[in-house]
Formats: C-alpha cells, sequence, structure tokens
C-alpha cells in the first residue's frame, strides 16, 4: 500500500526498423520523445517530455542511455 514502488517496466522496440528519437520544437522548444522509422522517416510520437525527469523516465522505459535530437 504506502511505500511501496512499482517495478521499473520495460518496453521493446525493433531497432532495425526505428530508431529513438527527441523531436525538439526551434520556435516553441517543445520536445516530443518517439521513434522514427528507418526507411520512411516518418517520427511516431510516444510521449511529450516538460523536464528532465520525464525524459529520464521515457529513457528509463525503453532501457535507452542517449537519444538523438531532431528539428
Amino acid at each position: 500500500m504506502f511505500g511501496r514502488r512499482k517495478k521499473a517496466e520495460h518496453r521493446e522496440y525493433d531497432s532495425s526498423v526505428c530508431k529513438p528519437v527527441l523531436k525538439c520544437s526551434i520556435c516553441t522548444g517543445e520536445q516530443v520523445a518517439g521513434f522514427q522509422d528507418l526507411k520512411t522517416g516518418k517520427f511516431d510520437d510516444v510521449a511529450l517530455i516538460r523536464n528532465p525527469a520525464e525524459l529520464q523516465a521515457f529513457l528509463d522505459l525503453y532501457d535507452l542511455k542517449d537519444i538523438e535530437k531532431i528539428y
């Protein structure tokens, strides 16, 4: 009940089909984390990133060390 933490959930993605990216807006500074298709370049958003803690949560969720920024 109180004081119990949920186990960290890990999700997987197919690295042969897509790559994780952080799409950043030049005008507003808005950041969206998601995956970009390697063949078509299509971006699929997963999470809106408003602070460093949310970015770290996204990285932990998919077990990533670093993420590329695109504009």
